[in-house]
């Protein structure tokens, strides 16, 4: 279970509004770092991200999805022909096993499509609301919030949507962030987090939201630190 951080006061809508306007203002047009084809390679990706990087996963799919690109050809494939492919992955013999299964229920249950239904993807194997939420946001163009470790300690570190719980982030992100810009929060939440509002040390001076963020211990660029000591 994610912790969260030390509290930071919530920021006011209008600052939510800001903070986000300035991501996008930066980024126009994000997307998914993972490698996909369609909403089939989607959802493999997704499930074998967890506790894993997008690149990593890149690395992996590759070949799994030459050789199985759709749910029939991955039910044929197996268990083991699909670990073959992603033994550099954490959890990889558990992830094979649930690709594969997911692979099967599709294509017995929902005629080899990835259904665009919340409760039916939930339903599949290694399939919980963070994966449901990424799949329904990047396939299907959902304004769905999929809140992973990033945007958890984002949310909780800049004040933007302070909650105990990744449920509770994603509630208050919901409601917090303009509608029209809520689709692609997703993506500029998680790259923000990523790569610039790190877990060990935010490098907030690099930072184009800082003006609205509330997080009171921000860090001074390098050059700045140094003359300080």
């Amino acid at each position: 279970m994610l912790k969260a951080p030390a509290k930071t006061p919530p920021m006011t809508r209008a600052e939510v509004a800001a903070f986000i306007e300035a991501l996008a203002a930066h980024n126009p047009a994000p997307e998914s770092e993972l490698t996909f084809t369609d909403p089939f390679t989607l959802l493999v990706a997704v499930v074998l991200s967890a506790q894993a990087t997008d690149l990593s996963v890149n690395r992996a799919t590759v070949g799994l999805f030459a050789a199985a690109p759709n749910p029939a050809a991955m039910v044929v494939l197996g268990v083991d022909g699909v670990a073959a492919h992603i033994r550099s992955i954490g959890l990889w013999q558990t992830k094979a096993r649930n690709v594969v299964q997911l692979s099967r229920e599709l294509v017995e249950n929902h005629g080899g499509q990835v259904p665009r239904d919340r409760a039916a993807l939930e339903a599949l194997p290694g399939v919980g609301r963070k994966t449901a939420n990424v799949v329904l946001n990047v396939a299907f163009g959902e304004s769905t919030m999929a809140v992973d470790t990033h945007i958890f300690r984002l949310g909780n570190r800049t004040g933007l949507a302070p909650g105990k719980t990744p449920r509770e982030v994603e509630d208050s992100l919901i409601k917090r962030i303009p509608a029209a810009l809520l689709r692609e929060s997703h993506h500029w939440l998680i790259l923000h987090g990523r790569y610039v509002c790190k877990a060990r040390r935010p490098e907030c001076w690099r930072c184009v939201a800082a003006a609205p963020c509330r997080y009171p211990d921000k860090s001074p660029a390098p050059d700045a630190a140094l003359q300080a000591t």
